[in-house]
């Protein structure tokens, strides 16, 4: 059930109808809760399972985490959480990568293995749900978070239908409170949230969909014929393609959750206008990045135990980030740059060394650096990702004539996406919308949804959804 689709319409304002009648909290929370099994029910129903299976066991786990002193069952039933979890996204997520990588291995070998086809299918959101839920057996587990005392209240947590299956990725400390009482938003609430909701659909549907799509599948399904001009058109488009994408289902997410009186965290904050690649990852997908850094590089040292650990701490976290995003080699490598940039940023600030510049030009420096590493994102192989590098560089004399038009839509939407970020890279969406004069919203609001109805756009699916 697409955010951009009339049946999720329906969905919601029935959900609202439910929400906002004179019924118990209770029976309130349990409505919501049926409606996100249904929601992600809308996909494939019997992976439903796999929550369900996530749920109980992350439930119970630290239940009786709490009802014991002994650190070895405590350190059992986090070890029962993990396995389940990490079990489930290993095996559905990373079986199928892990057998072909294996057959090539022993095919350069010289040994023919041609293994049974699995037949495995990704459950959709898989990646979000388990390191949310994940995230709540830790908590426990150190003492940071006390355990919920409602099992529906742990079960709406998991399975909160907004941010379900693409983020944000939402801690427990974070939305468990929030279900203490009951939640009903404010007039001004729910009109930001309706607001949001607006600019969700417009950044997904129109700029990324309408807009950028097109030119970046043109290039990268042809990435052996593509040219210097061809390959920076087309990542190009694809860099603004996956903001507006993600960013789009993020804003929708929480539009809708605070239509409901609920509040979810920020997941992007002007990531192009970021200084530098801490700056960028405090900026992109935080919710993933805050994870990472929480229950990842911190765990594995973090910079506590000198200088060589911490750069493979910093490299070993963005190699494994990458992999989250996708059980492909490409992924790796994108990861792996990331974690290049970081390092290198971090050995240049010990020594005093990093170029002082002006901020516009280490943003543009950061943005174009970023763009090398969406290349490798994209690319439907790590050959077609080479390729384009090549091509980028100058190495390769083929063009896809991508027309005059194509390109001035594509130069346009990135300048204003840079100009825009760096306009309000210290600033907030909500705190720079309320401050436009009252006519000026309704026109642009008006003029994004007469945008969305018009657009001729296909019906995409998010691109976080695969991951």
């Amino acid at each position: 059930m697409l955010f951009n689709s009339p049946t999720f319409l329906a969905f919601v304002l029935a959900v609202l109808a439910v929400h906002y009648a004179p019924l118990k909290w209770t029976t309130k929370k349990g409505s919501l809760l049926l409606a996100s099994y249904l929601f992600y029910a809308a996909w494939n129903p019997p992976f439903v399972i796999l929550i369900w299976v996530s749920t109980a066991v992350d439930w119970y786990s630290a239940k009786w985490m709490s009802a014991t002193d002994s650190i070895a069952r405590r350190r059992a039933l986090l070890l029962l959480s993990l396995t389940t979890n990490l079990g489930l996204l290993g095996f559905f997520k990373y079986g199928g990568f892990l057998l072909d990588s294996f057959v090539v291995a022993v095919g350069r070998m010289g040994v023919a293995f041609a293994p049974v086809d699995l037949g495995i299918v990704l459950p959709i959101g898989i990646s979000f749900y388990t390191f949310q839920t994940l995230s709540y057996t830790i908590d426990v587990y150190r003492g940071q978070l006390e355990p919920a005392d409602s099992p529906l209240d742990f079960a709406l947590f998991v399975t909160f239908f907004p941010q379900l299956v693409a983020g944000p990725i939402v801690r427990a400390r974070e939305f468990l409170p929030q279900l203490s009482e009951e939640r009903r938003a404010t007039s001004s609430q729910f009109g930001w949230g309706l607001s949001l909701f607006t600019l969700g659909l417009f950044e997904k549907v129109v700029l990324a969909d309408s807009w950028m799509a097109p030119v970046a599948d043109l290039v990268y399904e042809a990435a052996p014929r593509a040219g210097p001009m061809d390959a920076w058109l087309g990542t190009l488009a694809f860099s603004a393609q996956i903001f507006f994408d993600f960013a789009g289902y993020s804003t929708c997410a929480i539009g809708v959750a605070l239509c409901l009186g609920f509040a979810l965290p920020d997941n992007f904050r002007y990531p192009y206008a970021a200084v530098g690649f801490s700056d960028f990852w405090k900026r992109w997908h935080i919710s993933l990045s805050s994870w990472l850094r929480d229950y990842l590089y911190i765990p594995l040292g973090g910079s506590r135990r000198g200088r060589r650990r911490t750069y493979i701490n910093l490299g070993l976290t963005m190699l494994l980030g990458g992999l989250w995003h996708g059980a492909a080699w490409r992924f790796v490598v994108w990861g792996g740059l990331h974690g290049a940039y970081l390092g290198i940023e971090r050995w240049l600030g010990e020594r005093n060394l990093t170029p002082r510049v002006p901020m516009v030009l280490g943003a543009l420096l950061t943005y174009v650096l970023v763009l090398f590493t969406w290349v490798f994102f994209r690319a439907q192989s790590f050959g077609d990702g080479w390729l384009l590098i090549q091509a980028m560089f100058g190495m390769r004399a083929d063009s896809l004539s991508l027309g005059t038009a194509n390109a001035l839509l594509v130069v346009l939407v990135t300048l204003g996406l840079l100009f825009s970020h760096w306009m309000l890279r210290d600033d907030s969406l909500e705190g720079s919308w309320s401050r436009l004069p009252v006519a000026m919203r309704v026109l642009a609001l008006s003029a994004m949804l007469i945008a969305i109805v018009l657009s001729p756009g296909e019906d995409r699916a998010f691109i976080y959804f695969q991951f």
